[in-house]
């Protein structure tokens, strides 16, 4: 009989380690198949459409006129005077967004990496936020803190002898 030296038991053992992960991985992509397959789906049936409809003419006050309109959708849009300040407006509103939470989220990463007293409370009211509903959080905002009679910005607005803003929209009667 001859024995094999440790380096080759090792070998085998390594590559029958590394076949029995590629046949698991194999095996992972066939059960994850039909769940990203939907995913993909849902993403590009949309974007599909999108492209669809930006080289389609349509005009919803006359839908009869229809075709393609190859390029003709762009051009009128790079042209049109109204189309630039909607763009800045889109872009300071996108890297004031983005330097906010990226700043706001270091500090915060950089305090809570730390021990200090209250860090649990601290922590809850960080997290918190996310656990409440978007509806519920938006009616807290309206009616507890921006609200002009009641709300917390008013009564600290009337205590510094200031006029509180009313903020919400007003709907206007076309009567």
């Amino acid at each position: 009989m001859s024995q094999l030296n440790p380096t080759m038991a090792e070998h085998r053992a390594e590559k029958s380690a590394a076949e029995r992960d590629k046949r698991r991985a194999k095996s992972v992509r066939w059960l994850i198949m039909p769940s990203t397959s939907l995913l993909f789906l849902w993403m590009a049936i949309p974007l599909a459409m999108t492209i669809w409809f930006s080289f389609s003419r349509y005009n919803l006050l006359n839908p009869d006129v229809k075709g393609f309109a190859g390029l003709d959708n762009f051009e009128f849009l790079v042209t049109d005077p109204a189309f630039g300040p909607p763009i800045v407006h889109t872009m300071t509103l996108i890297v004031a967004a983005l330097v906010i939470t990226v700043v706001g989220g270091v500090l915060l990463a950089v305090l809570f990496d730390r021990k200090f007293y209250g860090q649990g409370i601290a922590s809850l009211l960080v997290i918190a936020p996310f656990l409440v509903m978007p509806t519920i959080s938006a009616l807290i905002w309206k009616n507890m803190i921006l609200h002009p009679v009641y709300g917390i910005i008013a009564s600290l607005m009337r205590s510094m002898g200031l006029q509180p803003i009313d903020c919400s929209p007003t709907i206007r009667s076309s009567r």
